[in-house]
């Protein structure tokens, strides 16, 4: 699964310029990044990548067509929200947890 990467990753999916949100997601990621980053509002552009062989799965290509979108800004700065209202943590990005429990550490 990918990391949070401050780097702002752009480019083009066609003749539309994007901001990359995730690169080589399975069909299950794609779906969840999908509903939830068109819930808080954004254009989700999806690009399926060329299989590399006929056995493997096929991967994906997750884009916004907001050129200032950083996934790292907007989940640290508390932007996003679930779609039961909640704001996203970097667990639930990732889909660890579906807890959203603000703290990103946890005091034992």
């Amino acid at each position: 699964m990918a990391t949070l990467e401050g780097k702002h990753l752009f480019g083009s999916i066609g003749e539309t310029r994007v901001t990359f949100v995730e690169k080589n997601v399975t069909e299950e990621r794609k779906i969840f990044l999908q509903q939830l980053l068109e819930h808080n509002g954004f254009e989700v552009i999806i690009d399926a990548e060329s299989k590399k062989s006929e056995e493997g799965p096929q991967l994906y290509t997750v884009a916004v067509t907001d050129m200032v979108f950083n996934p790292t800004v907007a989940i640290f700065e508390r932007k996003l929200k679930t779609l039961d209202g909640h704001k996203v943590t970097q667990d639930y990005w990732f889909q660890r947890t579906k807890d959203t429990n603000p703290q990103y550490w946890k005091n034992s």
